[in-house]
């Protein structure tokens, strides 16, 4: 196996100028991820299409992302985190312009596979590379990292709010391209290179690499697909639940999708004060349980207020367990880790919401949003097993200490 060559450790300045890099990067990829979002009923609607071809299309971006995180840990291993996140980024934001610009269905898909794909790739890698920050900096900061990803696509929906319908879409699309790039360009200046993946004290014997099929890394894949599809059902039956299951109408059936986005960036922008005081495996276990109570709150007391507020608390659980376990897994194994345990847990993205409406078609949608709250719960249960079989990994790998940063240890 190539790796990535030795390189000298990063000054102070150098690390926190990485960290405000990073920070952009994840930015502008939740701007153009909610930019594509915001314009879905519009290219729908100048395609001709229906809700099974969107579907379908939808699915390519999907399969598109799974398949490219696939391969991307070995790039991040042989050419480092910061080159590949370059590559992948301008690769990214130029790919919103392929669905927009699509012609027909057919067309659509493979614009929409490829956008997938180039989100994939950057999503391991600016995790990676924030790993190798955060390692820099001796302090947590993954948690913040996805904070600027959610406050990235609060922007771009806003933004979209205030084009769409006032410039035609491929003048929307252009926009943000065109500003997200530039900022891309400025701050990919400043990434740093990745560490050796296993270093050990001068004069002893290398470990072994840590296989990424090891199973503390599928179990951490097994929690992140459980977040993700919690994740992805608020996301994605909110609306509807306070819609079809509480009566609500217009706008205010937007409102518990409006506690969920909001509590779920607060919580990342300040959910490294949180590991550095509880440690991952606690904020992980202890946010879990919170989405469980919040979601059960929601789903057994049929009001639109205490329903607004579980699913706030369901946002507040889950904004860190995802972006700990990329962190856990990047500590662990670096890219390769992150890669399989964000290949395994995108498949909660995937297959959630169909799952979730499959279930909620026979037996109801409160029921069907069950299985978010059992997922969220198992979470909390075997977490710990996860974390101690990953303190053994970085045990064989080299201290816990010195791979980790100070305050985040499990």
């Amino acid at each position: 196996m190539t790796t990535a060559p030795s390189v000298s450790v990063p000054s102070t300045v150098q690390a926190e100028a990485a960290r405000r890099a990073v920070g952009a990067i994840f930015l502008v990829n939740g701007m153009v991820f909610a930019s594509w979002a915001v314009n879905i009923p519009s290219v729908r609607d100048r395609l001709g299409l229906d809700e099974a071809q969107i579907g379908l299309a939808l699915l390519a971006a999907g399969i598109g992302g799974v398949l490219s995180m696939s391969l991307v840990g070995r790039w991040t291993t042989r050419w480092g985190s910061a080159a590949v996140t370059r590559v992948s980024t301008i690769l990214f934001l130029t790919s919103l312009l392929l669905p927009i610009l699509a012609g027909n269905l057919w067309g659509l898909i493979l614009g929409l596979a490829v956008l997938g794909a180039a989100n994939g790739v950057m999503d391991v890698a600016m995790n990676a590379q924030g790993v190798t920050v955060e390692r820099a900096l001796g302090r947590p900061i993954i948690s913040r990292l996805h904070a600027y990803f959610s406050l990235g696509g609060l922007i771009g929906a806003a933004l979209g709010t205030v084009l769409i319908g006032r410039v035609p879409m491929l003048t929307h699309a252009l926009i943000v391209v065109a500003g997200t790039v530039l900022a891309g360009l400025y701050a990919l200046r400043f990434l740093i290179a990745d560490p050796p993946e296993h270093t050990t004290p001068e004069g002893s014997t290398p470990a072994a690499p840590v296989s990424v099929f090891s199973v503390a890394v599928l179990l951490l894949g097994a929690m992140c697909f459980l977040g993700m599809l919690a994740e992805a059902a608020n996301y994605d039956w909110t609306a509807l639940y306070f819609s079809d299951v509480l009566g609500l109408t217009g706008g205010a059936a937007g409102i518990g999708y409006t506690a969920f986005v909001t509590t779920m960036t607060a919580g990342r922008w300040f959910g490294d004060v949180g590991r550095a005081r509880l440690g991952d495996e606690r904020i992980v276990r202890l946010g879990a349980l919170i989405t469980a109570v919040g979601l059960a709150l929601a789903l057994l007391w049929r009001d639109p207020v205490p329903a607004t507020l579980g699913f706030a608390l369901s946002g507040l659980g889950l904004s860190n367990v995802v972006p700990v376990m990329y962190g856990t897994a990047g500590h662990a194994l670096a890219g390769r880790g992150i890669a399989l345990v964000a290949a395994i847990g995108y498949g909660g993205f995937l297959l959630g919401p169909p799952v979730i409406g499959f279930v909620a078609r026979h037996l109801g949608l409160p029921a069907a949003l069950g299985i978010a709250l059992a997922g969220a719960a198992l979470i909390a249960v075997v977490g710990g097993r996860a974390f101690a079989l990953v303190r053994g990994v970085d045990d064989q790998g080299g201290s816990a200490d010195e791979r980790r940063p100070a305050g985040a240890k499990s």
